[in-house]
């Protein structure tokens, strides 16, 4: 215990254990005064997250990120629809005990310091004395938190990105196999958005399954071997950043100068206007240099053909119909 569209998933995932599957997952709230209007938050969702992967979940505000983790967690229930959460159904409560979960706002007992409150949650995991003192030390080195200023400082005195960072250690107190965390870079500055990453990617290299929530896109990019964009409760599309976005070694040239002869070996669909000539690279870029000086031709930009995720991501919601202001 201490110790919507779905795309082919790649081959390398294939030879892993599922930990997280859904199958038509539905959401239906009432509201109004009499309670007689329905909110759908959640549709049809299905979805598989594997061993060991980092899954980032992106969505607008409102697109029904927490419902799905909440239903996961078995913190709500769904309206319809089955899930299953290390093979086993959500609510378990064996299940609990191999999880860790980092809320977007989490609520920490601001009259205790960091050291109590985690003696506090290792406490409800039953993890003995002799344990917690161990995996409190290894946690706030994780983290970055000293351990002087652990035992010392009282929570209320803490830093939004401080409070995270006792947060993510409270979510790993249980050495959990999945880790869910809802919003993790939400409200950080630049250096705690920084230290967050550098904490996930450090359970990532430790082979755990990292489940989370974000609409910072930016750093999806960088840490998550696959994602799913849901929007208005509907998923919408789920696969790797090269099954969404394309080869990352691609680039789109324009080189100004060379012919057609000269040029086609090394770029494909190219075109030309005004001894300007456009295409992608089909060859190394350091190669394709060498090759301009020899026949008198210049580079004018090198770029990598596949959008960003931002841009894919705003792509997706504009092709919905899903208002994306400027």
């Amino acid at each position: 215990m201490y110790s919507a569209v779905n795309l082919p998933t790649e081959p390398s995932t294939l030879d892993s254990r599922p930990v997280v599957q859904t199958w038509n997952l539905r959401k239906v709230y009432r509201t109004g005064f009499w309670m007689n209007q329905k909110i759908e938050s959640l549709q049809d969702c299905s979805l598989t997250v594997y061993q060991g992967e980092t899954f980032g979940l992106l969505g607008p505000n409102g697109a029904g990120k927490t419902t799905l983790l909440k239903i996961l967690l078995g913190i709500i229930r769904p309206t319809s629809g089955k899930a299953v959460l290390l093979e086993r159904p959500i609510g378990d409560r064996n299940v609990k005990q191999r999880i860790g979960y980092l809320p977007e706002n989490a609520y920490l007992y601001d009259y205790l310091t960091a050291w109590e409150f985690l003696e506090f949650t290792a406490g409800l995991f039953q993890i003995p004395k002799t344990v917690q003192r161990r995996r409190i030390t290894e946690l706030l080195d994780l983290v970055g938190l000293a351990k002087s200023t652990a035992r010392k400082k009282k929570l209320r005195q803490y830093s939004k990105g401080m409070l995270q960072r006792v947060g993510m250690a409270q979510a790993l107190i249980n050495e959990p196999e999945v880790v869910f965390l809802d919003e993790p870079m939400s409200g950080l500055d630049p250096m705690g958005r920084y230290r967050m990453r550098e904490i996930i990617l450090s359970l990532k290299r430790q082979g755990k399954t990292i489940f989370f929530n974000s609409h910072i896109l930016a750093d999806v990019e960088q840490i998550c071997d696959r994602i799913a964009l849901l929007a208005l409760g509907e998923l919408i599309c789920e696969g790797s950043l090269t099954q969404l976005l394309g080869n990352s070694d691609a680039y789109q040239v324009i080189v100004k100068g060379g012919d057609s002869q000269t040029l086609t070996p090394w770029i494909d669909h190219l075109t030309g206007e005004n001894h300007y000539w456009h295409g992608q690279l089909k060859k190394e870029p350091d190669r394709f240099l060498a090759h301009l000086a020899q026949i008198d031709a210049r580079l004018i930009s090198l770029h990598l053909a596949r959008p960003s995720l931002e841009e894919f991501f705003m792509e997706q919601l504009r092709e919905r119909g899903i208002e994306v202001s400027r």
